[in-house]
Formats: structure tokens, C-alpha cells, sequence
């Protein structure tokens, strides 16, 4: 296969689906909308989903896990919610397939093997798992209950693209329950926060913490607080959400217990997912023309070590040199490789280890180990040193955290960059058509506005910032009174 990659000014579209095909994180799959996570990829998930699974444990979680399929009538107990993912449902009706009389070697659904009730394959877990916890919950004594669960959900899209948008995803969704409202804000507020740590401190990519208007809620909450990302092409990411869903659920589901008084009370929930398309967001956030871009606390790889060498001698000598120089970063906890492939040209190694975004390589040859030297390459900037063997350990370790940083840096200074106020409609329409980025501007409040703004630009309501400044002004569309600003932006 082809490893050229489109540019991402020829076709930014195309440049992402190369860089998930050819950096060989995903592949396309027998099921049309689904996609294959491959070895590479996966890994990737591995690392995000391992330090997300230890910042929801050192906040109090525990994990477990509920049914792929959801019966019809639990699905519809809470209107707004089944109402909500109506359309993306898939339903399975029957339970078995049987042979086709009328074509050889072919298969046909069983009419005697109708289900009684129709499942739902989740979309969302919210049913299934509020009609668990009337049964866990009783007093003031079993909560808060404090529940998250790695699972696949199914919603059936019908224009997708790997990663960003399939009808099978991974994801986590935690699921809460609480004996007041404070609590259960404060829980969906806490989670909120864990989830920009994880996306700017492990995925270098910094975030706007807000909240979603009432038509950008998830269906059945209250509100819905999200983590707001910028990518390269000037479109926001949704990047996370957490949602207080007040006692609806309860409400639907019968979920009471008993207070310190002994009155009985509906409990108050929260919910709270983030998804695969994180990977999605890490492609198009760091990457460029020549490949991914890692950030070294979640990249599969952290350092890939290629030996230069002509004929067995010289690479005997090397190879007991790397064997010492592997055993100690990994001592450190660096994910490392010595690619001895002899397979492949160190040329060819160099530009893909590019391509799949590996932090740092190493290269040492014969004339390297007679100066007790290897040049260093870092992928983010693409620069190249040569540097003694002593101590190469300890530089590694900081020049891992250098280029964390620096990765960093570079998607603040774009995104800060692409935070533009606008004070008229031609203002608003032009940074839409030109500029892309967050747009703050005056919004009178209304749905009406949203929708009308959506129509006409294809900008959404992205959040309205937490802690954000009152500020006086007119509405961007209408002119009408505002309060404050809220950010618009064109979005995936």
C-alpha cells in the first residue's frame, strides 16, 4: 500500500482518513458504518482508557458492566431520552435465522422466532442500568453510588467516518446517584474537571469547559457541562461530557430511598462518556503533512531505536549496546523498540516510524558506537541531535516531557489564535467563511436564534463558557439584549 498522504491543504477530509488508514490505527470493516480498531490503534485506546480508568477510581468509582440489549418498554420509561436517540436505534426482533427453501445455502429470519419484546442494542445505558439500581438502592446508607462502564454502544449513523463518527464505538459512561442536588451538580462538575485534565495533560490538547444550551443537551438532562476542543482545519470537537440529569431518571425508573428521617425521596443522577473519537480529535489536533503526531504519555511507542550497520560484526556490536540501552529505559518505564528488522532500508523505518508519530528515534550506526554517540530525532519538530550514550536515559525522560509540553503549546497558541469576537452578523459570517475557530458573540437566548444562526452559517452553539464574564451587548442575528457572550463554531 501507498504510504503518500494527501496534504492537509489539498484535502484536509482526505488527509485525516489517510493518516487513520495508512498510520494503521483503523481500517474499513464488512459492516458498512463500523470500522476495524487494529493492533496500533487499539493500543492507543489502551493507554487513554488506562489513565482515565485510574482518575475515575482515584475519585471514588468502580466499574461494571450491563447488558448490550435493552428491552423496548425500559427504553421508553424516560420520554426525552428514548425520543432523543429514537432515530440512531438499532432493534433486534428475532432470535434465530433458518435455512431458505428457495435459495440453496442461503439463510432467512425464523417467523416463529419473534422476540415477545423487541431489544434496543444500546445507544446509551441510562435504561438498563436505572432499572438496576431500584433494586440497589434503598436508603441514604447505599449512597452515592458511584458506577462507570467500558462498553460498545451502536448508533446507527448514516454518513460516517472512522473514529469521529461510526455506528459502533468504544467509550466509557459512568453513572451516578445521589441523596441531593448538590451532590449530583458537584459529581457532573467533578467529572467534568477529570476530563479536561486527561484531554490537556495526557492528549496535549487544551479544552473550553462550558455548558451546552438547552437544544445542545443530552437528551433527558437537566444540563449538560462539555469539554470544547479546537482542530487544525478550524472546527470545534466535542471532546467529553458530563451531564446532571436532576431525579428524571429516578422518576422513570422508581429509583427512592429513604433519607436520615426516614422519607422517602427519588435520588438525583448524572452521566458522563467519552469515546473513541478522542483518537479522531488526537489525529486532527497534533498531525501533519508527513504523518501522526503522538503525544509521548499516550503514544503507543515512545522511543523506536534503528541500528545502521553493514554485515553481522557491526551489528553484533550494536545490538549488545541497544540490549543495555532498552533495559534501562524500560527500567524507567519508556515504551521502547529496537527495530533490527532486517527486512526493510533504515530510510524506510525512519519515515514510517514518522508516519505512526513515535515521539523520539534513535539511530546508531558503527561510527556512532566508536564516538559512544546516537542521533536523537524528535517527531514534533523534527529536529535532529547527536548526543553521548551517557546518560542518554535521563535526556530521554526530559526530552519525553519537552515535547509533551511542546506539543502542547502549539495547539494552545492555534486555538487561542482562533478565539475571535464578533459584534455583527457580517462580522460572524465572514469568520465563519475565512477564519473558522470559536467565534464569541452576543446571543439573545432563544432557540428560535440557535436554530435560525445553524441554518444560515452551519455554526452551533458550542458552550457557554464556565466562569464566563457578564458582559452587556446585543444578540450577533437579531440585536436584541444579551448578557453575555456564548462560542460558535462549525463542528464535527
Amino acid at each position: 500500500m501507498s504510504k503518500e498522504i494527501t496534504s492537509r491543504a489539498q484535502d484536509y477530509s482526505q488527509w485525516y482518513n489517510d493518516l487513520v488508514i495508512k498510520g494503521n490505527l483503523a481500517d474499513y470493516s464488512a459492516v458498512r458504518g463500523c470500522m476495524v480498531i487494529k493492533p496500533y490503534g487499539f493500543a492507543l485506546w489502551e493507554n487513554m482508557r488506562d489513565a482515565l480508568d485510574k482518575m475515575f477510581k482515584d475519585t471514588g468509582h468502580e466499574n461494571a458492566y450491563f447488558p448490550l440489549f435493552v428491552p423496548k418498554s425500559l427504553f421508553e420509561a424516560e420520554e426525552k431520552n428514548a425520543e432523543g436517540f429514537a432515530k440512531e436505534c438499532a432493534v433486534v426482533t428475532h432470535y434465530r435465522l433458518k435455512s431458505d427453501p428457495s435459495k440453496k445455502g442461503s439463510l432467512m429470519v425464523d417467523p416463529d422466532a419473534k422476540l415477545e419484546e423487541e431489544l434496543v442494542v444500546r445507544p446509551t445505558s441510562e435504561a438498563i442500568i436505572w432499572h438496576t439500581y431500584k433494586n440497589w438502592i434503598q436508603s441514604y446508607r447505599d449512597l452515592p453510588l458511584l458506577i462507570n462502564q467500558w462498553a460498545n454502544v451502536v448508533r446507527w449513523e448514516m454518513r460516517t467516518r472512522l473514529f469521529l463518527r461510526t455506528a459502533e464505538f468504544l467509550w466509557q459512561e459512568g453513572h451516578t446517584a445521589h441523596a441531593t442536588s448538590q451532590e449530583a451538580v458537584a459529581e457532573a462538575e467533578q467529572m467534568l474537571h477529570v476530563y479536561a485534565d486527561f484531554v490537556e495533560n495526557w492528549m496535549a490538547l487544551p479544552v473550553i469547559k462550558g455548558v451546552k444550551s438547552e437544544s445542545e443537551r443530552f437528551a433527558g438532562a437537566v444540563n449538560t457541562y462539555c469539554i470544547e476542543a479546537l482542530m487544525q482545519d478550524g472546527k470545534a470537537l466535542q471532546a467529553g461530557t458530563s451531564h446532571f440529569l436532576g431525579q428524571n431518571f429516578a422518576k422513570a425508573f422508581d429509583v427512592k430511598f429513604s433519607d436520615k428521617e426516614n422519607k422517602l425521596d427519588y435520588v438525583w443522577a448524572t452521566s458522563w462518556g467519552v469515546s473513541t473519537r478522542l483518537i479522531g480529535a488526537l489525529v486532527m489536533a497534533h498531525s501533519d503533512d508527513q504523518g501522526l503526531i503522538l503525544p509521548p504519555r499516550i503514544a503507543p511507542l515512545q522511543v523506536v531505536i534503528v541500528p545502521i550497520y553493514k554485515g553481522d560484526e557491526q551489528k553484533a556490536k550494536i545490538d549488545a549496546r541497544v540490549k543495555e540501552l532498552v533495559t534501562q529505559l524500560k527500567a524507567i518505564g519508556v515504551r521502547v523498540k529496537y527495530d533490527d528488522n532486517d527486512n526493510a532500508r533504515p530510510g524506510w523505518k525512519f519515515a514510517e516510524y514518522e508516519l505512526k508519530g513515535v515521539p523520539i528515534r534513535i539511530a546508531i550506526g558503527a561510527r556512532d558506537l566508536e564516538n559512544n554517540t546516537v542521533e536523537l530525532a524528535r517527531r514534533d519538530t523534527k529536529e535532529k541531535t547527536t548526543v553521548s550514550i551517557d546518560g542518554l536515559t535521563d535526556r530521554i525522560s526530559e526530552l519525553l516531557k519537552e515535547i509533551q509540553q511542546s506539543i502542547y503549546n502549539k495547539a494552545l497558541s492555534y486555538r487561542d489564535a482562533h478565539i475571535t469576537r464578533a459584534d455583527t452578523w457580517e462580522e460572524f459570517e465572514k469568520l465563519v467563511n475565512e477564519k473558522g475557530g470559536f467565534i464569541s458573540a452576543h446571543w439573545d437566548g432563544t432557540a428560535e436564534t440557535e436554530t435560525k444562526i445553524k441554518e444560515l452559517s452551519k455554526a452551533t452553539i458550542r458552550c457557554i463558557p464556565i466562569d464566563n464574564e457578564m458582559e452587556e451587548g446585543k444578540c450577533v442575528f437579531t440585536g436584541k439584549p444579551s448578557t453575555q457572550r456564548v462560542l460558535f463554531a462549525q463542528a464535527y
